[in-house]
This record gives structure tokens, sequence and C-alpha cells, in this order.
């Protein structure tokens, strides 16, 4: 099994199109042709982590936050980033960061703290804009059914929880093949009318060169004609935070009691209570102050996030109350999710969670 297998289906739950502009994710040290022998998953490549990879006999560590995450000028050793990627350099380890392209999962760090928190009817909370494309072509009437399923099979044609979704209009197409061309149908240098279908479909960004591939190699024409759209219709499976709903609504202190042991946070901060039942839950894993508002729109009771600051707390507006329970805490899971897909996956090597606790702050 080689590193760009594994690396295949990494990206079917966390596609790197995906990702945040800002962010550094996908194979970041190492041969993607290289052999996997073992797969250690961890929150946080350190160098102790790269130790641990070494002694268990790993030689690809999977990690949700990357270690090169802007642009490394010289590599001598003298950070804690340098030090971890010349060792695993030297010892043949590949590096791989999943980040935001799994916070943007519906599958991802988010649908994990629901899954903890046993949150129903979950939906994304800020959907990301411009992933779902809108392909239009024309093919003879005669071919339209092979052409469609075969876009389907390449995962053309979602809506939700429905599949090979079309639309088709009957027309006639013109076409005059020129010299040196090998037409499907007609004369050269004659005008053609051909019977046609017009197949629509919408399909997700990163299918793109599979439907591009499947439309090509099935289509008859020697040049087809399509067209691309983006549409600005939201994706309700792709983007940042989740939103859901507690089985039985709780009031305030017995809910940051219940968000505290479910989430192993060694603390709370929280914004002013406001004598309220809490029953929409909105959660965001690491750094979510930004979405704040996006909270509050769609009527949440309360935000779990983490690392919020002085003055995000003022953001509340005895709106909403604020749960900041630690950027680790919110993502710790995460190696449970990883590890556990990896495993499903493949059953012909060991897929092992790190051991190592990386959380690099501490509570007195």
């Amino acid at each position: 099994m080689k590193i760009s297998e594994v690396i295949s289906h990494l990206e079917k739950l966390a596609p790197t199109a995906y990702a945040e502009d800002f962010d550094n994710v996908g194979l970041l040290v190492g041969d993607a042709e290289a052999e996997v022998t073992k797969i250690l998953v961890t929150l946080d490549t350190l160098e102790s982590v790269v130790d641990e990879a070494i002694e268990k006999g790993a030689n690809l560590i999977v990690s949700f936050h990357p270690i090169i995450f802007s642009g490394l000028k010289k590599i001598t050793g003298a950070s804690y980033v340098e030090k971890a990627v010349i060792k695993a350099i030297r010892n043949d380890i590949a590096i791989y960061a999943t980040h935001t392209a799994l916070d943007n999962s519906d599958k991802g760090v988010n649908f994990q703290i629901c899954k903890k928190l046993e949150l129903k009817n979950t939906q994304i909370l800020i959907p990301q804009k411009g992933t779902i494309l809108h392909l239009v072509t024309y093919v003879p009437t005669p071919n339209a059914e092979k052409l469609r399923t075969a876009l389907f099979n390449a995962g053309a044609g979602g809506i939700g929880n429905y599949d090979c979704c079309s639309f088709n209009i009957e027309g006639i197409g013109t076409f005059r093949a020129g010299e040196g061309s090998h037409p499907y149908v007609g004369e050269i240098g004659e005008i053609h009318k051909e019977n046609e279908i017009r197949i629509s479909v919408i399909f997700e960004k990163h299918l793109k060169n599979s439907v591009l591939k499947a439309l090509k190699d099935n289509h008859p024409y020697e040049e087809v004609a399509y067209e691309i759209f983006s549409l600005v219709n939201d994706n309700q499976t792709i983007g940042m935070g989740m939103i859901g709903e507690l089985e039985n609504e709780m009031d305030e202190i017995e809910f940051l009691n219940y968000l505290k042991q479910k989430m192993n946070a060694k603390a709370v901060r929280h914004s002013k209570l406001l004598n309220k039942k809490i029953r929409k839950v909105a959660v965001l894993g690491g750094s979510g102050s930004f979405a704040i508002r996006n909270a509050k729109s769609a009527g949440a009771d309360v935000f779990v996030t983490a690392d919020l600051k002085y003055h995000d707390f003022f953001s509340a507006e005895n709106r909403i109350l604020l749960a900041d329970i630690g950027h680790y805490e919110s993502e710790q899971f995460t190696k449970e999710l990883l590890t556990a897909y990896l495993s499903e996956k493949f059953t012909n090597f060991a897929i092992l969670k790190s051991e190592i606790d990386t959380n690099p702050v501490y509570y007195y």
C-alpha cells in the first residue's frame, strides 16, 4: 500500500479543495509513492511524536495541525518546527495534515464534537461558498443514458440525501465538420442536424476532474461541447462549525458541567449567564470567534468554541451564552475520528493513535 492510496482515502473524508486559503494541508513531508508500514495519528506533529513513530515503526504520520504552516526559509533545527521536520526526513517518515479540510467536512472536527455532546438534527453552521458547480452538456439522444450514468458514477447529480439528479431537454444540435476532423455523425463540409439531449447536473468542486473525465470518456463526439458554472447556492455538507439540539434542554450551569465532563475540559470560560434554558447548541472546534455572529443568527442558545479574547465575550450581547473550552480540548477527539476512519479503510497494516498529549496549555 502506497502513501498516495492512503491520501486518496483521507481526501474523500476531507478534500483539500475545501481547506481555507490561509492553510497548509496535504502531504507536507515525504514521498507519496513510498510503501506504508504503519500510520501514526496525532493532533500535532512535534519532535516527540516523530520519536514515537520511529519507536513504533510507523513511516506515515497523519496529523490534524500542519507542522509546516508558513514558509520555511531554512531548516537548521533552530525551532521546534525545524527539529520535527529534520527528524522526519532523516527517518523517511512522511507527514500529512488535514486541518481546515477536516474542519470543513460534515464528518470532521465539529461532527465529532456534536457526537460527544449527543446533539441531534445537526447541520453546517457556516456553509462554504463557491463549492457547487453546474455542468451542462449536449449529447446525441441514443448516447444520453450511458453518459448520464457515467456522470452519476463520477459523483455528479448529488443534492442532499438524493443522488442521480439531472435535468434533460430534447433539442436539435447543428455543426459542420472541418478538414482534418473525424465526425461521429455527418459529413465533412456539410451542416449536420442531430437530435440531442441537453443534460444538466451539479457536483461538488473537488469532483471536477473525475466528472470531466467521465464526460469525455463517454461522449461520442470528437469535440465535446460543455459549460461549467459556479453556483452561489450554499453547500449544506461543507463548511465551518455545526449546530444541533440537545435531547433535553438544560439549565446553563447544568449544561456547562455537562460540557466540561463530555469534552474533558479542565475549565470553561464563559460569558454572562442569561438565566435561560439551553437546547440549541452551536459548535466550532479551534479558534471560533469569527462565528459568534453566525451562531447568534442561527438562534443558538450557546456557542461552544475556543480561543475567545476579552472583547469577544462582549459580542454575546445578552443573546447567547459563549463557552470557551480550550483549543486542544475542542479538537482532541480528532485523533479518534481519523484513527477509526483509517482503521475501517485499511486492515493490512496498523493504524496507531498517538499516546502523546501535545496540549501546550497547562492549568494550575
